[in-house]
């Protein structure tokens, strides 16, 4: 089963602003609430580029710590990036993130489009975990994205 996360936030920033600090690998540290136990272990680049591996370990149960993997795959400057799981949790994670200028800010879009492991067991670990934990973390770096953005912009 194919399941897909889509998010649109408007940030009160510029488009340069707003792409210094996504396209900076390390901020994802900054956007990851502290209950999902996140650590980046391997970012060979303070900057973005295509082909970037970035490591990272994940906690998924008290005690429990998986590895996860994404390149780079592709980028458009201020303007998109992709990341693509390469070893982690999921069967397929495709991390698109979008932005766009406007008058009022920057439009910043992210679409997940992933699948779980282990077929129908993945499809209820689904049901019953992951999609409420990946909404908790969408919501969690909405938020914590407005205090950015409104903290420097104030």
């Amino acid at each position: 089963m194919i399941y897909q996360l889509h998010r649109t936030q408007l940030l009160d920033t510029t488009l340069e602003s707003a792409w210094e600090f996504f396209s900076s690998p390390r901020n994802l540290d900054r956007l990851t609430p502290k209950s999902v136990g996140f650590k980046i272990t391997h970012c060979s680049s303070e900057t973005m580029h295509p082909g970037q591996i970035i490591g990272y370990k994940i906690k998924v149960a008290p005690w429990v710590w998986l590895t996860w993997l994404t390149e780079i795959t592709f980028v458009t400057e201020k303007e998109s990036f992709i990341d693509d799981q390469r070893i982690g949790p999921y069967k397929i994670w495709h991390h698109t993130h979008h932005f766009q200028e406007t008058d009022d800010g920057v439009i910043m879009t992210d679409t997940v489009v992933y699948v779980m492991p282990f077929g129908i067991l993945g499809q209820i670990v689904h049901a019953l975990f992951v999609k409420r934990q990946l909404n908790h973390i969408f919501d969690e770096r909405k938020r914590l994205t407005d205090a950015i953005f409104n903290a420097s912009n104030a």
